[in-house]
């Protein structure tokens, strides 16, 4: 291990430790999954009782949850409607980009509170007692209630709305993207109310679209009738004005003639009439003439030539008589004279057909010969008539002319009044009967199984939350963490490089002095990572602290003055915690004067220092213990005995108190060319710590990194768990 960390050394000028192993290994998408899984590790029965507890109550919520069930109806929405009267629409057709808001302004109006209001009403919930057990509410008692709610209307109010805001309160609705079908879901304690309802919704949506249809053509309606009426009051003087002209000018007013049926006519009785018989003789001369061609075709052809003869059915009966006849009569005569009974009465029966048909067929041509004597007589008739009436309807004519005018006026104003009233009728043909843009698809039918709760759901939500809450309480606890357990817990938290990893002994006085155990070769690899601390190597004087007490600085102070003693060094180890000092109970004689004395001025570093017995290595002790030792520190004779100590020694190593609440070593510090901070891997301490590096930063004292002590493998992260492990092992067995 000391090779390692002394190779990881070497390879940052810096001083920086060196990893031999590529970080990012354990890095994926820049998290360090490494350290997350220890963190899980060291948490798991926290984890699993979090997790644990989420999933029982989850088990317990929905055990206790109410069931609900859901119901749905379903509406198709169209844009446009049909129109039962055509170009009947007061409102132009939404544009096709406006589709999507048009459709959610349909949802907004669905969800609206007026619509729950219509719900309500429709269904008289507000008396409904049942709704209110079905949807889990208690029936409020009357006497109870106070304020604005009090009296029979203000207990009727509150329950109406109570009856809202339970409506209102279970409705959602959901718009598919791409369609136009709406789904109306109605969230209930009680299936059967939750398809009731859910239906009652899509009624009143439908219902009340249509509603909004007629009172959107009421205003329309209401200025149309104002303008119609204007249009009837003009129309009427107008008329009774040309009454009486036509009164007056022995005029009669005659409608629906024959090129306009449906207009009015300003005509006379006399042009009237003349026109009338004038029509009728144009008419009874085309009929005189075609009788006339009918009789002439026919009246010198036999009755059997005659079309009018052979189309009548009489004749045609007649003559199908006549052929039977004829069959028989040959037949008969085939096998007897003519003499023989049968064929008489044959000829008597076929002379007889003969002569009816002789008869109807001549009478036939003489009705077409006398209805061309009636066609002549009824146009000679007529065209007297007319030439009697063109002499009075010329006179007539001269006092059309005013009558012309004033019937212009009249219908102007009957046209404006037709028109009025032709779109009057629309508006209200339009908002009665108007097709509606909105269709129920599927109506609402009773569920058969609660929507909610799910118990399965419900467990995967517990367990996620489960899980995340778990995860929540290990990043808190590992951000709060205080403790420094392992090396890189020293370069995360601290920023500074591991010079030294000593494990927990538990008699460090005894592994000391086996110069194989695990806490000597921790020593050994720490001493190698000194020597390699600096870009000029080993400093040549070297202050060992803490941020508080028993942290092992005393002992690492020691091994480090060992092991360089014996790799040849003089080192010099000077014992400057002048509060509690412990170096001179290594020593026989525990009076001798120490550094207090050379501070005082009172003995020279020759005098106080003592051999420790072991070559190569000399100590100063701390004695006597000084009243005030921050004065006595600084003093000028500090810096003095410092530079004559590097100046004698290869290496001066200082034991110094801790940094918290003293001045003593930040004194120190500045002294020396490097400082190494210890710190106790069992105690929660990252604030001391950090409060002890940035007193020394203030003093720019060169720290050189960190001792971290009493480690124990089992409570670190990662590769130093097994790797410690093994490390302690093998030292073990090779002493054993």
């Amino acid at each position: 291990m000391a090779s390692q960390l002394a190779d990881r050394d070497q390879g940052d000028p810096a001083g920086e430790p060196v990893s031999d192993f590529d970080e990012t290994d354990d890095m994926l998408f820049g998290v360090d999954l490494r350290h997350y899984l220890n963190l899980v590790r060291r948490n798991i029965l926290p984890i699993l009782l979090i997790v644990g507890g989420a999933l029982a109550l989850g088990v317990l919520v929905t055990m206790l949850t109410v069931p609900r069930y859901v119901a749905t109806a379903k509406v198709l929405v169209e844009q446009e409607t049909e129109q039962i009267i055509e170009g009947t629409d007061l409102t132009p057709a939404t544009d096709t980009w406006d589709v999507d808001r048009f459709l959610q302004t349909q949802v907004d109006i669905l969800l609206s509170r007026t619509l729950a209001e219509r719900v309500v009403e429709s269904g008289n919930l507000a008396k409904d007692d049942d709704f209110l057990t079905a949807m889990g509410v208690a029936i409020p008692d009357p006497a109870e209630l106070e304020g604005a709610y009090a009296g029979q209307k203000g207990y009727e109010k509150y329950r109406e709305e109570l009856a809202i805001d339970l409506v209102h309160g279970g409705l959602s609705a959901n718009l598919p993207t791409g369609s136009r079908i709406v789904d109306i879901d109605f969230h209930g304690t009680d299936p059967v109310y939750a398809a009731k309802l859910a239906n009652a919704y899509a009624e009143n949506f439908i219902e009340a679209n249509l509603n909004r249809k007629f009172d959107s053509s009421a205003y329309a309606r209401k200025f149309l009738a104002d303008q119609l009426e204007e249009a009837r009051t003009n129309l009427e003087a107008s008329e009774r004005e040309l009454n009486q002209y036509s009164r007056a000018a022995g005029l009669i007013r005659v409608t629906g003639q024959a090129r306009n049926p449906d207009q009015e006519q300003a005509l006379s009785v006399t042009n009237d009439t003349l026109m009338q018989l004038n029509a009728a003789a144009s008419e009874a001369t085309a009929e005189r003439v075609a009788a006339q061609n009918r009789w002439e075709t026919i009246a010198r052809e036999p009755y059997l030539s005659v079309p009018q003869v052979l189309q009548n059915l009489a004749i045609q009966d007649l003559i199908k008589q006549k052929t039977k006849v004829q069959a028989d009569l040959a037949e008969e005569k085939a096998r007897h004279l003519d003499g023989h009974p049968t064929v008489q009465a044959l000829n008597a029966q076929l002379n007889e057909i003969e002569g009816r048909m002789k008869v109807v067929g001549n009478s036939i041509k003489r009705s077409v010969k006398l209805e061309y004597d009636a066609a002549r007589e009824h146009e000679e008739a007529l065209q007297s008539r007319v030439s009697s009436l063109q002499t009075a309807a010329l006179n007539e004519q001269d006092r059309g002319v005013e009558f012309n005018v004033l019937k212009r006026v009249a219908d102007t104003n009957r046209a404006l009044y037709d028109s009025l009233l032709e779109r009057f009728n629309q508006l209200s043909a339009t908002a009665g009967a108007s097709s509606n843009n909105i269709m129920l698809v599927d109506a609402a039918k009773v569920p058969e199984r609660p929507s909610s709760p799910r118990l399965l759901l419900n467990m995967v939500l517990a367990l996620f939350s489960g899980l995340f809450l778990a995860g929540v309480f290990v990043f808190l606890k590992d951000y709060f963490d205080d403790a420094i357990r392992s090396p890189d817990d020293v370069e995360r938290k601290l920023g500074l490089p591991m010079l030294g990893l000593i494990p927990a002994v538990d008699d460090p006085e005894h592994e000391a002095q086996d110069s194989l155990s695990s806490l000597s070769e921790s020593y050994h690899a720490l001493v190698t990572n000194l020597m390699y601390s600096t870009a000029q190597g080993l400093p040549r004087s070297l202050l060992v602290t803490s941020a508080g007490e028993a942290e092992g600085k005393t002992t690492t102070a020691f091994s480090i003055a060992l092991d360089l003693a014996r790799l040849g060094r003089s080192v010099l180890l000077i014992d400057a915690d002048l509060r509690r000092p412990t170096l001179h109970h290594r020593i026989k004689d525990s009076t001798r004067p120490g550094l207090t004395e050379v501070l005082a001025g009172q003995a020279t570093l020759d005098e106080v220092s003592v051999a420790s017995g072991e070559p190569n290595l000399t100590f100063v002790t701390a004695l006597p213990i000084p009243p005030e030792p921050s004065i006595l520190l600084g003093s000028e004779r500090l810096p003095r005995l410092i530079r004559e100590a590097t100046s004698r020694y290869d290496v001066v190593i200082v034991d110094s108190p801790p940094m918290l609440g003293l001045s003593d070593t930040a004194t120190l510090a500045t002294q020396m060319e490097g400082v190494v901070l210890m710190v106790d891997a069992s105690e929660f301490q990252r604030g001391a710590v950090k409060s002890a590096l940035r007193r020394l930063g203030l003093i720019n004292a060169n720290v050189l990194g960190v001792v971290l002590t009493k480690f124990d493998p089992r409570s670190a992260d990662g590769e130093y768990r097994y790797y410690g492990y093994s490390y302690y092992q093998y030292g073990k067995q090779a002493g054993s």
